[in-house]
């Protein structure tokens, strides 16, 4: 395959940055997204160009640092795929593909396709999290949890904090992760302890990092590479209410 990439540079955070030409010649379609970049930052060290700068790691799907915004769309026309599970073979020869990074005030580029998304990690910090003492572990049978509030607690937990719900938000809102998180302790027994306090800290950290507000628009159910449901939402705005009817402090 022959592409044609157009990628967004910017030496920092404080640099103007713009869409850059590449040439991506004889990429195999069972490269993966990620692996197609590798080639391309290969032969631009060659010829002694500065590398693209893009997150990764895992490489399976799972950490969620692989992003960016591929010909406008989070993670890339796939759905329920996060960018390293994206390979070649969903474009065509000669295609042209545009790549940037999450747009989001929140997220802060930091250099190229990089950008900071710490933010999400200090609404965790605020309160995605069980400190509630339980003792010795118990055998799982002598707690029954309802089938319905396990599968509801393990999707919301397939969250992996890449970001695109915020990225694909036309508000920047943040609600999905938020959600999530909040949904996947709050549905079991040991987060009930801290539920309300939980819902209060997060949703009031997540407003602090200049977020957007939801309006349910649906776009980040969309781009979620784990198909997380905006039900998550409505969870979330009913503890944060409940909480603030019974005066829970943060």
């Amino acid at each position: 395959m022959n592409l044609t990439l157009h990628v967004w540079r910017q030496a920092a955070a404080d640099a103007p940055g713009k869409m850059v030409r590449y040439e991506a010649r004889d990429i195999s379609p069972d490269m993966s997204f990620l692996e197609m970049l590798d080639v391309v930052n290969e032969r631009l060290t060659e010829r002694d160009d500065t590398p693209i700068a893009f997150d990764h790691d895992c490489r399976e799907g799972i950490c969620g640092i692989c992003s960016l915004m591929i010909n406008g769309v989070a993670h890339g026309p796939m759905r329920g795929t996060a960018t390293c599970q994206l390979h070649m073979r969903s474009f065509k020869d000669s295609d042209t593909i545009y790549i940037e990074p999450w747009r989001a005030g929140a997220f802060p580029i930091v250099r190229d396709l990089v950008v900071d998304r710490s933010a999400l990690d200090r609404i965790i910090q605020a309160g995605g999290f069980i400190t509630a003492p339980t003792g010795g572990a118990q055998d799982a049978n002598n707690i029954l949890v309802p089938k319905e509030s396990v599968d509801t607690a393990m999707d919301a937990a397939a969250c992996i904090g890449c970001g695109a719900c915020v990225a694909a938000c036309p508000n920047a809102s943040a609600s999905l992760f938020t959600a999530a998180k909040i949904t996947h302790l709050g549905m079991l027994p040991q987060g009930q302890a801290e539920r309300y306090r939980r819902a209060l800290g997060m949703v009031e950290q997540m407003e602090l990092e200049n977020f957007g507000s939801c309006t349910l628009h649906g776009e980040c159910q969309e781009a979620c590479p784990k198909e997380i449901s905006i039900d998550t939402i409505t969870r979330m705005n009913r503890d944060f209410l409940r909480a603030n009817l019974l005066g829970t402090l943060p």
